[in-house]
């Protein structure tokens, strides 16, 4: 038959997926873990929690599959994160995170150093928090005690690949968030890195996402309960492995995926950068081609926020009806008109990168009055984070990408109100797809490919991937959102200078 496995380490978890040959999904694992924030906008995670995540997702597939079907693992996972080894592979302090906002100092010492114009021909993106590059810098500046002992860099799913694997490896596409990376070449920029002080030798060979890159070890084989040797393929960074995973391997078709952060992802037949850096130009998971995504920091997550702080009525009636309480939520703000009669919800909760490269953003609601209630918050919460997606499909709009449909994933997709508030602000139609397992889906096409189930990571797709329903945009409904999507952008706009004055008194 083929069984391949994904294998995603993501921000909240590790889920684990096994599919077959066509797409059927056999058997799905999830292990959870925390984040931990120290100090205001850090963010870090124990690697040894991914470790344990994924040898217990593995060890729940391997005991609902015949593990000797299997024929291939992908991985994906975070982007971005840092995991510094020493030279015995021992980790030497906690790995900070795509959303830690700790490097601006680095980010303003890189820019002022190569030149943000330059740094963007030179890698095709500009120095953002979130990226590797600065973390890396971060270590060396503020605790040089591990940066004297740092021998390896290894991206979060790239730890996890040497645990079952033992070896050095990345992705091109997990590769191009780091602010190391020749996107437009697909290969490290060693100049780039000589000229920061960073050596070459720190980062990972880089294979293209459907490349085998090792096999699993005897250890990893023995705790898993996986036969020895599957290989395991380069996979992707959670956005690229998505992209596969929703079937945007073609032109036209966008995903708008609704996690913890907001992605707006096209595909990219050439590589087309934005000249101010406001979206991102990373390598595809498919082998020579790239793509543009623009990433909001708090999606999903703002709607999380708002029913952990104000919702435990909804939480509670939720518990009690076996039902989730997001049902209750966006049922509620589907009763309040366009624009909840002028309450604002400005998204910025762990700063911002599109379109605004801004650590020091916040979230914020504005007009507030004594009419609104809850249900207004609500409303204005699923409006703020679908303006912030349409940040991102103007800037693409304007770069040339051809937006044909738009399909939505993550959580945010499971709402028929927030899909039907997306294509409006948007102004094309919402997709939704026969599968919405995320990246850890796409990973696993990726090694079907490797595995020989299917002959091309398109062909994959075609083969798998179909349409469920579409929710077609409103013109009227869309015209009444423009005026409402003018004072979201002036509200960032005036708010800007006290968020960062803001910061400075934290600190």
């Amino acid at each position: 038959m083929g069984i391949v496995l994904g294998l995603d380490v993501g921000t909240s978890g590790t889920k684990a997926v096994a599919i077959d040959a066509g797409g059927r999904l056999l058997a799905s694992a999830l292990v959870e873990y925390p984040l931990h924030s120290p100090k205001p906008n850090w963010a870090e995670q124990d690697p040894a929690d991914w470790k344990r995540a994924a040898i217990e997702a593995l060890t729940k597939l391997a005991s609902e599959i015949d593990p000797a079907e299997v024929k291939g693992i992908g991985l994906t996972g975070q982007m971005h994160g840092s995991v510094f080894l020493d030279k015995n592979n021992d980790v030497l302090r906690p790995a900070l995170l795509w959303c830690d906002q700790r490097t601006a100092a680095q980010c303003d010492a890189i820019t002022e150093k190569v030149g943000e114009a330059r740094l963007i021909e030179m890698v095709s993106n500009p120095a953002l928090t979130g990226f590797t590059a600065p973390k890396i810098l971060w270590l060396r500046d503020e605790e040089p005690q591990h940066y004297e002992k740092l021998h390896k860099v290894l991206l979060p799913k790239d730890y996890i690949r040497w645990v079952l694997t033992g070896e050095y490896a990345t992705d091109v596409a997990d590769a191009s968030g780091t602010l190391l990376f020749d996107v437009k070449n697909r290969c490290w920029h060693e100049g780039l890195m000589r000229e920061l002080g960073i050596d070459p030798d720190l980062m990972p060979r880089a294979y293209e996402g459907p490349e085998v890159t090792g096999t699993l070890s005897a250890e990893a084989a023995a705790v898993t309960g996986l036969p020895a040797g599957i290989p395991v393929v380069a996979g992707g960074g959670d956005q690229a492995a998505g992209g596969i995973g929703c079937g945007i391997v073609r032109p036209g078709i966008i995903s708008s995926s609704m996690g913890t952060s907001g992605v707006v992802f096209a595909f990219a037949d050439q590589v087309s950068t934005d000249p101010e850096g406001r979206v991102h130009t990373f390598c595809h998971s498919v082998p020579g081609k790239w793509h543009v995504m623009g990433v909001m920091l708090s999606a999903g997550g703002a709607l999380q926020w708002f029913r952990n702080a104000l919702c435990a009525e909804e939480v509670a009636r939720g518990k009690q009806a076996g039902r989730d309480p997001y049902e209750y939520i966006t049922a509620s703000a589907a009763e309040i008109p366009i624009g909840a009669e002028g309450l604002t919800f400005l998204p910025y909760l762990t700063g911002e990168r599109t379109p605004h490269k801004d650590p020091y953003a916040k979230g914020a609601f504005i007009g507030l009055s004594l009419r609104h209630t809850k249900a207004h918050m609500a409303r204005a919460v699923l409006e703020g984070v679908a303006f912030g997606m349409r940040d991102s499909l103007e800037i693409m709009r304007g770069m040339g990408v051809a937006v044909s449909e738009i399909r939505a994933s993550g959580g945010g997709a499971r709402s028929a109100l927030w899909r039907e508030i997306l294509a409006d602000t948007g102004r094309a139609p919402m997709v939704r797809i026969n599968v919405d397992e995320g990246p850890a889906y796409g990973a696993a096409i990726l090694a079907s490919v490797a595995a020989g189930l299917h002959g091309t990571v398109e062909g994959a797709c075609d083969a798998i991937i179909a349409e469920v329903d579409r929710t077609t945009p409103d013109e009227a409904r869309a015209a009444q959102y423009d005026p409402w999507f003018a004072e979201y952008q002036a509200a960032y706009t005036a708010l800007a200078p006290a968020f960062k004055r803001s910061a400075a008194l934290l600190q």
